[in-house]
């Protein structure tokens, strides 16, 4: 019988998954709801995770590239129908 190791992930890349899941959330609302306020606070926090998952994760690298286009979304559809961005 042999028993193969279980590899358990490092805490800093379950809370770049938490922190991820935070920025995908904010970046959706970001599109509908005053970009400026929330689309950088989504950027941030997606950098952060992505920092701390290291090279191999994809959710951190994913929640960079849609809270980057949530940001240019959301400015765009502001600025086209006269709503306030900030």
């Amino acid at each position: 019988m042999s028993a193969t190791p279980v590899e358990r992930e490092r805490p800093a890349e379950i809370a770049a998954g938490y922190l991820a899941a935070i920025s995908l959330a904010a970046s959706a609302i970001a599109v509908i709801y005053r970009p400026v306020r929330l689309a950088p606070f989504a950027i941030l926090v997606a950098l952060v995770a992505a920092a701390l998952a290291g090279r191999g994760s994809r959710l951190p690298a994913l929640a960079v590239a849609v809270a980057t286009l949530a940001w240019l979304v959301g400015m765009t559809i502001a600025v086209l129908t006269s709503r306030p961005i900030f």
